[in-house]
C-alpha cells in the first residue's frame, strides 16, 4: 500500500506558482541541523555579556534556515515578557550587505539595525554628548545636519540596551572582511565585540568559512567567541549517508505531485551534485518540480539532470568546504605547537638538560661539544610524538 503524501491533495489542482509556495516552506530537521541549532540556543542562553557566536559552512549547508529557526525560538521564548512590555523585542535580524561598496560600511550597518528595530528618524539620530550648536538670531539651537557614523552607533547602542533583545542574529557577516580604506580586519571584530558589550547582547555571526579569520585575531575576542560549524554531509561516511538518503525521502514525499518520484534511487548522484548540502538539494528539487510541473507530467530523472548546477559550481563549493574543513582539524604540526606555546615541551627538555647537567657535575667536566650539536637526549617516536 503505497504510504500517504505529505501534502494536501487540493494542491495537486492548484496553480504552479502554489504548488511552489508549498515546497518552498517544507524544511528538514536533518542530524547536523538539529546538533547545531541546539548549540546555538545553548550559547544565547548562557551567553556572557560581550558574547560573539560564530556559524559558518559552506554554501547551500542551511544557515539562513538555521537562522529562521533560532529567530523563531526567540520569539516564542520571549512572548510572555513581550505581552507585560511591548517595548521589547524578542530578537534583531539583519544582513550584512557589501554590494556596490568597495568594503563594509558600518553606517549602511546601523541603519538596518536601527530599522529592524523599528527605530523612527533614522538619519536624524544625534549623539547627545557631540551636539553642535549655533547662533541664530540670539537662539542657540541645533545645527541640522545628517546623522554621523558616530550617530547612528550610539543609538545602536542605546536602541538595542533599551529593546532588550536577546541576540542579534547577522547574516551574510563574512562580508565583515571586506574591509575598505585600509581598515584593519581586527578592527572590524572588534567593533562588533565593543557593540555586543556595549549594549548587553550577544551577537550571532553566521556565514562562509572566512568567519574562521575572526577567530584567530586575538587571544582576548577567541576568548569571548563560540564556534559551530554547519558542515555538509560526507560521502565517505555511513551516518552522513543514511541521514542524506532520509533528507531525499522527506523531500520526495513533500512534492506536490501525482505520482511520487522515486529519488531515493538516485541518492548518491543528488548528494554528489547537492555537494552533500541540504540548502543546495533543496533549491536543486525546487527547480526540478517547476521543470516536471511545466512539463505537466511526473518528475523524471531528466528534470533532475537539466536543473542541477554545473560541474564547476560544484567543484567550486566541493573545494571551499574542503578548505574549510582543513582549517578546523587539528594536525600533528598544530598540536605540537599548541604544546611548545603552552610549556609542556619546555618543561621536559629542561628537565632533560638538567640531567646532563648533573650527570657531568658527577662525571667531572666535560669539554664542550662542538657549535651546532645537540645535547644528548632520548628522541620521542610514535603516537607520543605529539
Amino acid at each position: 500500500m503505497p504510504r500517504p503524501a505529505k501534502f494536501p491533495r487540493a494542491l495537486l489542482d492548484a496553480a504552479p506558482e502554489v504548488r511552489l509556495a508549498h515546497f518552498d516552506r517544507v524544511t528538514i530537521a536533518h542530524p547536523v541541523l538539529v546538533e547545531i541549532d541546539a548549540a546555538l540556543r545553548g550559547s544565547i542562553a548562557r551567553a556572557a555579556r560581550g558574547t560573539i557566536v560564530l556559524v559558518f559552512g559552506p554554501a547551500g549547508s542551511g544557515k539562513t534556515t538555521l537562522l529562521a529557526r533560532t529567530e523563531q525560538w526567540l520569539v516564542e521564548r520571549a512572548m510572555p515578557e513581550l505581552k507585560a512590555d511591548p517595548n521589547g523585542v524578542a530578537a534583531v535580524r539583519v544582513e550584512a550587505v557589501t554590494e556596490g561598496q568597495p568594503g563594509f560600511h558600518w553606517g549602511d550597518y546601523y541603519r538596518r539595525v536601527l530599522m529592524a528595530l523599528d527605530e523612527p528618524l533614522v538619519d536624524d539620530k544625534v549623539d547627545p554628548k557631540a551636539r553642535v550648536f549655533r547662533a541664530d538670531e540670539g537662539v542657540r539651537r541645533f545645527a541640522r545636519r545628517r546623522a554621523t557614523v558616530g550617530d547612528l552607533r550610539y543609538a545602536v547602542e542605546q536602541a538595542l540596551a533599551y529593546r532588550r533583545p536577546a541576540a542579534c542574529l547577522v547574516d551574510e557577516a563574512h562580508h565583515l572582511a571586506k574591509t575598505g580604506s585600509g581598515r584593519r580586519l581586527l578592527d572590524q571584530l572588534d567593533t562588533v565585540k565593543s557593540l555586543a558589550n556595549l549594549a548587553g547582547v550577544p551577537h550571532v555571526l553566521v556565514g562562509s568559512y572566512g568567519l574562521l579569520d575572526f577567530s584567530i585575531l586575538s587571544g582576548q575576542l577567541s576568548r569571548r567567541s563560540v564556534l559551530l560549524h554547519l558542515r555538509r554531509y560526507r560521502g565517505d561516511s555511513a551516518a552522513d549517508v543514511h541521514a542524506f538518503r532520509r533528507a531525499v525521502l522527506t523531500f520526495q514525499r513533500h512534492l506536490p505531485l501525482e505520482e511520487e518520484p522515486d529519488l531515493v534511487a538516485s541518492w548518491e548522484y543528488l548528494m554528489i551534485h547537492s555537494v552533500g548540502c541540504i540548502g543546495n538539494l533543496k533549491d536543486w528539487l525546487r527547480r526540478a518540480l517547476h521543470a516536471a510541473i511545466a512539463d505537466g507530467g511526473s518528475l523524471k530523472v531528466n528534470h533532475l539532470e537539466r536543473t542541477a548546477l554545473g560541474v564547476a559550481q560544484c567543484r567550486s563549493i566541493a573545494a571551499e568546504a574542503w578548505e574549510g574543513e582543513q582549517r578546523l582539524f587539528a594536525t600533528a604540526e598544530s598540536t605540537a605547537e599548541l604544546r611548545r606555546l603552552t610549556g609542556f615541551d619546555v618543561r621536559e627538555e629542561s628537565s632533560e638538560r638538567s640531567a646532563v647537567t648533573r650527570a657531568r657535575s658527577k662525571g667531572g667536566a666535560k669539554k664542550p661539544g662542538r657549535p651546532g650539536s645537540r645535547l644528548p637526549k632520548r628522541d620521542r617516536v610514535g603516537a607520543d610524538a605529539y
